[in-house]
């Protein structure tokens, strides 16, 4: 015969499974939107590529980041395409040399997704 398991102490109130929520959960487009940008920055290297971009004062050309990287200048130019396409980055077109940054706000929207301070 086995012997039997108390049954666990709980504090939360008879029939309240659990406690309310502090802040709105996300809506669909807004999970959508993260999952994109998170999808983006799913790859050490990008994310190396972005904190470069975040620390430097001004756009940088492949050619800066491709030392700083140790990557070769195909590879750096894909990262940023994909940077690019979920919207993380901005690209900027001096003669036939592109410059990239950090696009306003495409941390703060990150941020806002972990943090729910301050949402009702």
């Amino acid at each position: 015969m086995r012997p039997t398991m108390p049954e666990p102490e709980t504090t939360v109130a008879a029939g309240v499974c659990c406690a309310p929520l502090s802040s709105a959960p996300l809506t669909e487009a807004e999970a959508v939107r993260a999952a994109v940008l998170f999808k983006a920055l799913a790859d050490p290297a990008r994310l190396r590529i972005v904190n470069l971009l975040a620390t430097s004062p001004d756009p940088l050309c492949v050619c800066d980041v491709t030392p700083q990287t140790g990557l070769s200048q195909p590879t750096v130019s894909f990262h940023l395409k994909k940077l690019l396409k979920a919207n993380i980055v901005e690209r900027e077109q001096r003669g036939k040399w592109a410059h990239y940054s950090l696009r306003a706000g495409a941390l703060d929207e990150l941020a806002a997704v972990l943090d729910s301070k301050g949402q009702p």
